[in-house]
């Protein structure tokens, strides 16, 4: 629901949202996120890599008192949420010549509803890439490649990370395609960019979980979509 105005006001669509349209949305929603929390969670019981998951959830659930442990994540994860921001705007230069549209367009949305789309963003997105998608397919690697043990860099979830992030690029195509046309340079643009963040999103998703994923999610989509937009 949170995503809605600022998805209207970057399409401009002149649809008409009526209470049939938004509880069909949510049932649509409702299904999906139902089914990808289930199997992503049913299949990090069989994967059992050390600091993947949801242990803050987990703990809470379990009567643990969270406190200090977020305290500790919350720093670093907003942290190198800042840097993927900063590091998509960057990268961004290279592409601004064929992408003013894009950019543009982004400029000129009111902040509230940036803000309000960062929570989708946030933790819609990093539901269904980290939790459901890289858990996917790190399950699957590891039974195309097995080892004894997982090593703290082991390449088979590398590459799970990386398939996931461009995945997360190519996700975002549907939505560009209804401001501009999907040129080669602008499906580069899309798969640089959000791997970026996706990459780093997904170490995060690996090393302290789902939640610090989330959080680095959110602070990345704040600097992109509210704090840029408000400098420009």
């Amino acid at each position: 629901m949170l995503v809605i105005p600022y998805s209207l006001a970057l399409t401009s669509s002149q649809v008409k949202i009526t209470p049939e349209t938004l509880l069909l949305s949510a049932a649509q929603n409702l299904l999906l996120f139902a089914l990808a929390i289930f199997f992503g969670l049913l299949l990090l019981k069989h994967i059992k890599i050390p600091g993947m998951g949801l242990p803050f959830l987990t703990g809470a659930l379990e009567g643990k008192n969270q406190a200090k442990g977020l305290k500790a994540i919350l720093l670093p994860s907003i942290g190198l949420g800042v840097l993927a921001g900063v590091l998509i705007i960057l990268l961004d230069f290279l592409f601004k010549k064929f992408t003013v549209e894009l950019q543009n367009i982004e400029v000129s949305i009111a902040a509230w509803k940036a803000i309000l789309a960062s929570f989708y963003g946030g933790i819609a997105e990093e539901v269904l890439l980290r939790l459901f998608m890289l858990t996917l397919l790190v399950w699957l690697i590891f039974k195309i490649i097995k080892v004894k043990e997982v090593s703290p860099n082991d390449l088979r979830v590398w590459a799970a990370i990386v398939l996931a992030a461009v995945i997360f690029g190519l996700g975002h195509l549907p939505a560009t395609s209804q401001i501009t046309d999907l040129t080669v340079l602008v499906v580069i643009r899309a798969i640089v960019l959000n791997g970026v963040g996706g990459i780093i999103f997904g170490w995060l998703y690996w090393k302290k979980g789902l939640e610090s994923a989330i959080l680095a999610h959110f602070s990345a989509d704040i600097v992109l979509h509210v704090i840029l937009p408000a400098i420009v």
